[in-house]
């Protein structure tokens, strides 16, 4: 299954990515205690128990053929020859000791000596293999700033981890994915947010949030290959101690205690990033100096989602399970600035990227609401959303506003379906509906770089991209806007 889905912005990814270095003993030691290689279920004694079975049922095998083929041989008297011949290549074959090296020979010798070549380029056998092979392997992992690049949290066969994808677009309408890398996770990922504060040093860098369910926050970096271990972890677990059928546990300051539900980088504000965790708290984070800043606890529930106004980068909304959406200035931690009630648990939260005023909460029960900051001067308005919209038969898992195209929202559900719709005067009409084939909907995004495709992720593990602006009903509503691109973000 595909829980999250994230685009790279064009021009973001090193052209070529650096290969990591390998681990060191340490390292290794510390990825083999975390179980990140290791599935479920899995352990030594498992895995050398179904090796001894193994190699006992082909020696068993082995004899039983061997003495079938001599009995054979005695009943058939004369006509048991055949027979024979097989017991004897048996014999000869000797598997019991197959595996045993014959002491003396060189099993990758050529008759011939150990003839050394100081280069490949001496070395007949090679002669342009290894240009043409190298060519190819580069030009497959170089990354063009004209690619659209889209990260996966990925679970499969109890294995999590996170995929880079290269999506290619051409002039003819045909376009090509493939997996560049990925990346193994030690825990289920259930969110990503891509961020690029440069944690190493210069301008800008290229890295990935992911929130688990574990209480910890890796960031990875995207630009390095065969990286086992991520370049930053925001909280987690120090310590755990068993005492009896009890486990304790010591969490690192500032840590999050539950599992890491939603995440929102700050795109004015570079450094920061805010988390939602089942542990009822939102927590704030300087991703420079990888410390908790802030953590608030106005929710009774778990927090599910967060989401910053990229027009205020000081006002953050978070949804929760106990029904309610809060609107914060971080600027003063203890201060609410505004709470609304929504019809059931928040599944997901988006600002309109056209309107500062305005945002909508995705919910549990298949509905989407809307709702408008500047109505909520008083206690008997600010529950009353700008519209409710049934826009889906099961939890609305994910919303997606269109960053060019002024009230256009994409939505996507555990029902299996992506709706597309018009908000104009708060009264939603649907544009386009498609089933993608992509199991029950977990994530969607529309890209900045070219605004109407939309990336999928669902129960199914595909991930598919629709380019919206190929419905009829689209075009017609929206194709104004298909040549408008978004301004590019204030440089420091």
């Amino acid at each position: 299954m595909i829980s999250a889905v994230t685009w790279v912005p064009k021009g973001a990814s090193k052209i070529s990515p650096v290969v990591a270095e390998p681990p060191s003993k340490d390292e290794i030691e510390e990825i083999l205690k975390t179980g990140a290689l290791r599935r479920s279920g899995d352990s030594e004694e498992d895995e050398q128990v179904d090796m001894d079975v193994d190699d006992l049922k082909d020696a068993d095998e082995v004899a039983h053929a061997l003495a079938t083929a001599e009995a054979l041989s005695k009943d058939q008297g004369d006509k048991g020859s055949h027979f024979q011949d097989i017991a004897d290549g048996l014999r000869e074959l000797d598997m019991d000791h197959y595996d045993d090296e014959d002491d003396g020979i060189e099993l990758f010798s050529t008759g011939l000596g150990d003839i050394y070549y100081p280069s490949n380029d001496m070395d007949p056998y090679l002669q342009n293999k290894d240009d043409d092979d190298d060519d190819e392997e580069i030009e497959d992992m170089t990354i063009k700033p004209t690619d659209a690049v889209i990260v996966c949290a990925r679970n499969e066969d109890e294995v999590s981890h996170l995929e880079v994808w290269i999506f290619e677009e051409s002039d003819d309408g045909d376009s090509n994915m493939y997996v560049h890398h990925d990346i193994i996770l030690p825990a289920f990922p259930l969110c990503t947010a891509w961020l690029d504060c440069n944690l190493k040093s210069g301008d800008k860098g290229n890295f990935i949030a992911v929130g688990s369910m574990e209480p910890a926050i890796e960031i990875w970096d995207l630009d390095s290959i065969d990286e086992v271990q991520p370049f930053l972890i925001l909280g987690g677990v120090s310590k755990k101690k068993k005492k009896g059928k009890k486990t304790s546990v010591k969490y690192k300051k500032g840590s999050h205690r539950d599992s890491v539900l939603g995440l929102a980088w700050n795109k004015e504000v570079r450094n920061v990033l805010a988390s939602a965790s089942a542990d009822k708290t939102v927590k704030i984070w300087d991703v420079v100096s990888g410390k908790c800043a802030m953590t608030v606890e106005h929710h009774r529930d778990k927090v599910q989602a967060v989401a910053w106004n990229q027009h205020s980068p000081e006002v953050l909304l978070s949804g929760s399970f106990d029904q309610s959406v809060v609107m914060m200035d971080v600027r003063s931690s203890n201060q609410v600035s505004n709470e609304w009630c929504v019809a059931a648990d928040v599944e997901n939260l988006a600002w309109d990227p056209h309107s500062e005023h305005s945002f909508v909460a995705s919910l549990e029960n298949g509905t989407v609401q809307g709702f408008d900051v500047r109505a909520s001067s008083d206690t008997d308005s600010s529950s009353k959303p700008s519209f409710t919209l049934h826009a889906h038969d099961k939890a609305v898992s994910s919303v997606s506003y269109n960053p060019v195209a002024p009230n256009f929202l994409a939505t996507g559900s555990t029902d299996k379906t992506v709706k597309l719709w018009d908000l104009s005067n708060n009264q939603p009409s649907c544009v386009a509906s498609q089933n993608p084939k992509a199991g029950a909907i977990f994530s969607i995004a529309f890209s900045d770089d070219s605004p109407f495709l939309l990336a999928i992720g669902g129960s199914k593990g595909r991930l598919e991209v629709w380019d919206t602006l190929s419905d009829l009903g689209v075009g017609g509503r929206f194709g104004k806007y298909s040549n408008r691109t978004i301004d590019p973000p204030p440089t420091d």
